[in-house]
């Protein structure tokens, strides 16, 4: 197996005269959970789609396991859940599971799904209902199920507790910790500092489109002899100077 899930070298990318990456280099381990965090238009989701192909890189490489992105077998081994996740309104629940298992190469299993619905408190009788009667919570749970019936290597969630209640986010963070305890890899986007300390091995801080600090939550606040991780990161993004 590769050392890295994900490997960034150099990355850069520009939209206009905006520069949302700029020689971001960055390195993932397998079975990690890794947190990336920044402000709004910092650069997270722009990172994921360079990471899914789904822009076109201006600089720089990225791989999967150590296939390059531009592969279409390198994200093979990963399930992605959007920061903005709308199914398809027409479709039920069990139907938009069916449909996301078969594009995963997987074949429904009704127990399994059962099993993790209810790990995530999503009532098995919202599966017979259309999404376009959920609520954000619902949904977004909905997708969260699909990302973990996938059973891939590598998650990678762009604010996978967004639209949840704090019930709905700790059995979440129960799913990521078992996702971790199984040697999965989860690579996260989150706002939630409080989050990424609690959950995460190691974690970046995105600034204006460059890499501020790599490392853990606590290596974190030591660096700016914070105990508060969000002192700490209101030190890091004040500086025009990287870590």
């Amino acid at each position: 197996m590769s050392e890295t899930a994900i490997r960034c070298a150099g990355l850069a990318k520009t939209y206009g005269s905006v520069a949302a990456l700029a020689d971001v280099d960055l390195a993932v381990r397998p079975g990690e959970i890794f947190g990336i965090v920044g402000e709004n238009g910092a650069g997270k989701t722009t990172l994921i789609k360079c990471l899914l192909d789904f822009c076109e890189i201006d600089q720089g490489s990225v791989e999967i396991f150590g296939v390059s992105n531009a592969i279409v077998r390198s994200r093979a081994v990963l399930a992605y859940l959007p920061e903005r996740f709308n199914p398809p309104h027409y479709l039920t629940g069990a139907d938009f599971l069916r449909y996301m298992a078969h594009l995963h190469g997987n074949a429904y299993d009704a127990d399994a799904v059962a099993a993790t619905i209810n790990r995530l408190d999503l009532p098995p009788a919202a599966l017979e209902r259309p999404a376009r009667s959920y609520s954000k919570g619902m949904t977004q749970k909905l997708a969260l199920a699909a990302c973990l019936l996938s059973e891939k290597q590598l998650y990678v969630l762009d604010e996978p507790a967004s639209g949840l209640d704090p019930r709905a986010r700790a059995l979440l963070k129960n799913e990521l910790r078992g996702l971790h305890r199984a040697g999965k890899t989860v690579f996260i986007a989150s706002h939630d500092l409080a989050d990424v300390e609690t959950l995460c091995n190691r974690m970046a801080v995105m600034h204006r489109g460059t890499l501020r600090f790599t490392g853990t939550p606590a290596e974190f606040k030591r660096e700016y002899g914070t105990a508060d991780i969000e002192a700490a990161f209101l030190a890091c993004t004040a500086s025009e100077v990287t870590c």
